[in-house]
């Protein structure tokens, strides 16, 4: 469940019916409503990266816990993130292939370091079963449509980053943290104005923001037909994206980690 915070942030909510695993709660007030609203208790924390509107939460929910205004599922609750970014509060600090063990939510979480947004970014995979979908919380790696902005890393770290991803079950729920789909389509249209997928998915997209609902999460198998940065990585990508960067880097544009890269230093000026 994503529960919205800020202007357009999502605080991402995995829960068994009694105990609760928040992903990224940049704030804590949207997340205590929710678990109190919802008889949920505090189950776990776990951070993708140290940016403020992902991590400003941790203190006001343990805060809350001790309070009384939420429960504790767990004492102390885990608060799980980078190992590699200095983060205040971690209980876990987690590398490439660790797990993070919560049996009451299912399936382990299976790390993912991802840099690229920044260079310690991870993200948390959680293969699925008969009757859940895997699904990936993936902070500010990936968005639908798009990627993150390059603020610790390289595009060479976001590229693998992304190839990464895309290798996932293509059912792979995608748990973003932002509502940035349609501006995001409206990039991804200037790239590739004859994809019909990307058509399709702007049309769907709208209407569920006309009812005032999130457009997340999306899917791994949605992000290989839609998401320019994404389908960089693969080998049938259009090369509608390399005639798109090269034209507006005024040079030609073959590599695909030449192309994410001018492509995104295009998004961080296009309007």
């Amino acid at each position: 469940m994503p529960v919205p915070a800020f202007s357009d942030n999502y605080i991402w909510v995995a829960d068994d019916g009694a105990k609760a695993m928040v992903v990224d709660p940049g704030e804590a007030a949207p997340v205590v409503g929710y678990l109190s609203a919802n008889g949920l208790a505090l189950g776990a924390i776990v951070i993708t990266h140290y940016h403020g509107d992902h991590v400003g939460g941790i203190a006001g929910l343990l805060e809350a816990v001790a309070q009384g205004k939420i429960r504790a599922g767990a004492r102390p609750v885990p608060v799980c993130g980078p190992a590699a970014e200095n983060i205040a509060g971690l209980t876990q600090r987690l590398r490439q292939g660790d797990t993070v063990e919560l049996t009451w939510l299912g399936e382990p979480l299976h790390v993912m370091e991802v840099p690229g947004h920044t260079s310690g970014h991870i993200a948390y995979y959680q293969p699925g079963d008969a009757q859940t979908p895997p699904r990936l919380f993936c902070g500010d790696t990936l968005f639908a449509a798009g990627c993150g902005r390059l603020f610790g890393g390289t595009p060479e770290q976001m590229f693998r980053s992304l190839g990464s991803f895309a290798e996932l079950p293509k059912q792979t729920q995608v748990c973003c943290a932002h509502e940035y789909t349609l501006s995001n389509l409206r990039f991804a249209l200037e790239l590739e104005p004859g994809n019909a997928d990307l058509l399709n998915w702007n049309r769907a997209a709208q209407a569920l923001r006309d009812k005032g609902m999130p457009t997340l999460p999306t899917t791994i198998g949605q992000e290989r037909l839609t998401n320019p940065f994404l389908r960089c990585t693969l080998p049938e990508a259009s090369p509608g994206l390399a005639a798109s960067a090269s034209r507006h880097a005024g040079r030609a544009r073959s590599r695909p980690v030449e192309i994410l890269a001018t492509l995104r230093e295009w998004k961080n000026t296009f309007r």
